[in-house]
Formats: C-alpha cells, structure tokens, sequence
C-alpha cells in the first residue's frame, strides 16, 4: 500500500497517509536583560575587546531572576504555533531539547505543554546538550509518519550553571529559546535527510560533573564547584575541525547535492571564529547565517533561534535549501538537510 502507514487499532485496520515532513513555522524568545562584554569580563580576569577578539561575541542575554527554561521555551513555541497558524491543542508531540531543565523530574515539556495548552501532546525532554535541537528535529520527524504535527524547542538557562570566574566559559553563555512547528508538507520538500552521531569516549569534554546519580550533589561537591559547566574548548574545537566538515559534505552529498545548493547554513552558535573557519571550509561563507555576535553561545536554543532569525531577517524561499548544524557535549553531533516550502518574505532592507 505505497504512500500510506497500515495501523491495526484493535477492531479494525486503517491505512493512514504518509508523506514528508518539514518545518511550518518558527519562533524565539531572548529575555530582555542585555548583557555586555564588559559586565562578564571584569570576574572572567578578561577585557571586553578580548572577549570579541576571541569569540566573536558583543554581547548576550540572561533570563531575569522570575524566568526558568520552560518560560523561555513556552514564548518561544507561542511564536512558532503563530507562525504555523496552528492551535497547539493540535500537536501530537512536544520535544524540549536542553540541558538546564527546571528541575530534575518531571520533564520540563509537561510545564511548557501546561503553560500553552498543548493538552494533546505527548510531552518529554530530549538531552543531547547543544546538539538537542536537530536530534528533536530528527526525533519528532520519524514520530510524525507523515501526517500530525509536532514541536521541537530548543531551550536552556546557561546563566544559572556558569562559574563567572572560567572565561573558558563565563563568557560565551548566553540564555533563549527557539522552537519549530513540523507537519506534512508537499513531496520533495521538508526534512530530506538527518545524520547524529555520539561519542561518549569524549563526553568530559564538556559537562556538568555533579548533580546526577554518578556524583550527587554534596557540601564536597558544591565546594569544589563541580556544579558548574566545564568545557575544554580548545579539544572541542579540535573535534568540530576534524569531524564536522566531512559528517555535513556527507549528508549533503546523500541528498544528491552539492554544497554549493545550499542556500542557507544555519550551525550552532560556538564561537564565532570557530564558524567562520566551518563555512569557509565547506565553500558556505556567503550562506552561513549567525547571531553569535548578539546573543552569544545558546546551547541547544542557538540553531533554532538563529533559523527564526533568519526566517524574519533574511526570509527563506520555497523551494531553498537549509542546512541545520549542532555540536556538543557527548561529544555529539546532529545535522539535518531540509527543502523549504513555504515562502517567508523576511524583514525590508534586511
């Protein structure tokens, strides 16, 4: 039975339409306290023209002291159901991709699908660190089956695990959220291939040492500020060099295309020097797109806050080509190659 999924429902065998999925609208949310390089520089023992030198970053924000990851991610997915013009008592699915969750348990997802009156949707929280958000994509596009729809967020509150004195660190984080809309769209469009990968030989490259079941929170730990994020990011960067640039040729080329087709590059938000040695070694330059600069590192928030960007910004034609790309802790890395089907205009004089 081509071009449908056979469900068996107890009393009877339905046939169910399948076909593509892809993305119907996107939203973000960035909280409103601006913070400079000059406010994070001073407890880093840096200077804020260092920070830019290093980093490309200007600047970053930080949720207010009243807002956790599910308020960002709740804004960002009202933005993203607007867009698609859908209720999200539609929504089969809600996926929150972070790695600041309220709290350990329940999923963070619950409180989002309460605070949007999501109440159809099977709710729960994907961890992949900054990766999250494509692996969601990845995740919620094979759930959906062609037909249905679901909401990928990507969301995390790295203010809240910071040590301020790490500049390896302190100065990078910034918090958001963004999210997307997926449902059916028209054949040869959408989601056209997905590529992740793990490698937990790697995964003290970036972390959170305590907290968890391996080393639970204690008087020790909270002294020797194991409750911080750690990152080694002259290893990571190593790792993204190697490992990234030919994952990305690779799932470019499974789709029958050239790097040159792609229209729009959309990577996670690391560093800003470290992306543009990325798109220049995949001839992507001129198609990367980047927010780096004003919101610095967003984690699992990065990709999806800078696809709204560039839904709003730059506008995305159907038919045009977008290439989703993250790395983070595990080591882990997701990539997602997608056919645009609708039309955004973007903003006049963009």
């Amino acid at each position: 039975m081509d071009g449908a999924r056979v469900v068996s429902t107890g009393t009877q065998t339905v046939a169910l339409p399948t076909g593509p999925i892809g993305i119907l609208g996107t939203g973000s949310y960035l909280p409103s306290r601006l913070v400079s390089n000059e406010e994070v520089a001073h407890p880093a023992g840096v200077d804020a023209e260092w920070i830019e030198r290093k980093t490309g970053i200007r600047s970053r924000r930080w949720a207010a002291n009243d807002e956790a990851t599910s308020d960002l991610a709740a804004h960002a997915a009202l933005a993203a159901c607007d867009a698609a013009r859908l209720d999200p008592a539609e929504l089969s699915y809600l996926v929150v991709a972070t790695s600041t969750p309220d709290q350990p348990q329940p999923a963070t997802a619950c409180r989002v699908q309460n605070l949007i009156g999501a109440r159809n949707a099977a709710a729960f929280d994907l961890n992949a660190v900054c990766s999250g958000f494509v692996f969601g994509l990845a995740t919620v596009s094979g759930l959906l089956h062609g037909h249905g729809y679901g909401l990928v967020i990507g969301a995390d509150v790295y203010s809240r695990i910071l040590d301020r004195a790490d500049r390896r660190t302190a100065v990078l984080f910034g918090d958001g959220a963004g999210a997307a809309v997926l449902g059916p769209v028209p054949p040869g469009h959408g989601v056209l291939r997905t590529r992740l990968v793990s490698d937990g030989g790697l995964r003290g490259l970036i972390e959170v040492p305590a907290g968890g079941s391996h080393l639970p929170a204690s008087p020790a730990t909270l002294a020797a500020g194991e409750h911080y994020f750690r990152m080694f990011g002259r290893d990571v960067r190593e790792y993204v060099v190697e490992h990234v640039p030919p994952l990305l040729r690779e799932l470019i080329g499974s789709t029958g295309l050239a790097p040159s087709c792609v229209d729009h590059f959309v990577p996670h938000q690391a560093n800003g020097l470290m992306l543009a040695e990325l798109a220049g070694c995949l001839g992507l330059a001129e198609q990367v797109r980047l927010t780096v600069r004003e919101y610095g590192n967003t984690g699992a928030a990065s990709v999806p806050i800078t696809l709204d960007d560039t839904v709003r910004t730059v506008g995305v034609r159907a038919g045009q080509t977008v290439l989703l790309a993250a790395f983070g802790g595990g080591m882990s890395v997701g990539a997602a190659m997608l056919r645009w089907s609708l039309t955004t205009p973007g903003r006049p004089g963009s």
